[in-house]
């Protein structure tokens, strides 16, 4: 059976000192097993502390990941805004191989008001580009468009999973939280399942044995997500969630974004844990 971890987009809350170095500590003292280093606004951190943090995810045996910059949009309408885009993506992805993050998440584009399809072409021209170059460098890591809330949002799964059919060095952060909050719906077991079936059916069970989830509760509107939550503070079935993916042997990364980070990181371990594959 392949291997589902849980831990925090960030550091985790109750760390003593609020750092990248600390918080792979905090992971371990909880008995959690990932974290996603966030770099909310901007890529600051350097070389030196880079190989610190690998060092210290080697050590308490931590996976990490990265989240880039929020500031990117692959499909603005506004040409410096996408080279600062690509170069957020890139700073992150350098960084993040430096610390020995495997995965890179961002929310790739708006569509504007553009057919999806342009809007398609776009992004995965770009992520060629970006894939291509990093490579070039030697950088494995992957890139990781993320499946995004808002309806006015490039992020769709089913565009997700045709990108990284396409691009070599792609494969989607699934968000099943902004999933539920695009449509207000997708929030049963039945749902969770076709989504884990449309992923193998398109990227093979290797789709399903790697995969990087985001999860948490989530406010949302007709236009779609407002805001995360905890889990006991939104209609997210995260149990049947959990669940699915026990049923379908998922493996890879569960990294909680809940506001209350850890709390619900170790509920949502704890009930995995406590599932029967069905």
């Amino acid at each position: 059976m392949k291997v589902l971890l849980f831990g925090t987009g960030g550091v985790p809350h109750g760390t003593p000192k609020r750092s990248s170095l600390a918080g792979i500590k905090q992971i371990r003292e909880l008995g959690l097993d990932c974290m996603e280093l966030a770099f909310v606004r901007r890529v600051a951190m350097g070389e030196k502390t880079a190989s610190e943090v690998r060092q210290a995810a080697e050590e308490y045996e931590v996976r990490l990941s990265v989240h880039a910059p929020y500031y990117v949009n692959l499909n603005s309408p506004e040409a410096d805004k996408v080279q600062a885009s690509r170069k957020r993506i890139l700073q992150a992805a350098r960084v993040g191989w430096l610390c020995g993050a495997q995965s890179i998440v961002f929310h790739p584009a708006f569509y504007h008001g553009d057919p999806p399809e342009i809007v398609y072409e776009r992004v995965r021209r770009h992520l060629v580009e970006l894939a291509e170059e990093l490579r070039a460098e030697g950088n494995g890591s992957t890139l990781r468009p993320e499946t995004t809330g808002k309806v006015s949002q490039f992020g769709t799964l089913e565009e997700l999973l045709m990108l990284s059919k396409e691009v070599e060095g792609v494969a989607p952060c699934v968000d099943f939280a902004h999933l539920h909050a695009r449509t207000g719906a997708d929030n049963a077991y039945e749902g969770f399942v076709a989504f884990l079936e449309l992923i193998e059916g398109e990227l093979g069970q290797a789709g399903l044995g790697d995969m990087h989830i985001h999860m948490s509760g989530i406010d949302y509107g007709p236009g779609g997500e407002k805001e995360h939550l905890n889990l006991a503070d939104a209609d997210l079935r995260y149990i049947e969630l959990l669940q699915a993916l026990r049923d379908f042997e998922v493996g890879g990364l569960v990294i909680c974004e809940s506001p209350n980070l850890e709390e619900d990181a170790l509920l949502m371990q704890k009930t995995y844990r406590g599932l029967a594959k069905h």
